[in-house]
């Protein structure tokens, strides 16, 4: 069985989340919930978020499976929608910072 759980347009950079989301790839789900409870990254808590749907995704397709012994098969962060703003410099000049969004996406599967 599969379950899965997306969040899109997080306020996050791509970059930032990979970080997270390599770490717990292949893992079972319930070590996952506790090292991203530890984790001193930000993208940790929203990662915590996305697995604790999945895991309610699972238990809520079917009552009979233990969500904590599935494990992570698929998770991976696309780049979602850039937001550009305009930063004023001296001299008349600017620059163009750039405030990123991703997509999460996390599939559990029985083992």
């Amino acid at each position: 069985m599969e379950s899965n759980a997306k969040v899109k347009y997080s306020r996050m950079t791509p970059r930032k989340a990979r970080r997270v989301v390599d770490l717990i790839r292949g893992k079972r789900a319930g070590d996952a919930l506790l090292s991203l409870r530890f984790m001193p990254y930000r993208g940790a808590r929203l990662i915590e978020k996305v697995l604790k749907t999945a895991m309610s995704n699972a238990e809520h397709k079917n009552t009979s499976v233990d969500s904590e012994a599935m494990i992570i098969s698929r998770a991976f962060v696309d780049q979602g929608s850039t937001m550009k703003r305009v930063e004023q410099r001296s001299m008349g000049r600017a620059n163009v910072i750039k405030k990123r969004s991703c997509h999460i996406t996390l599939v559990l599967t029985e083992k």
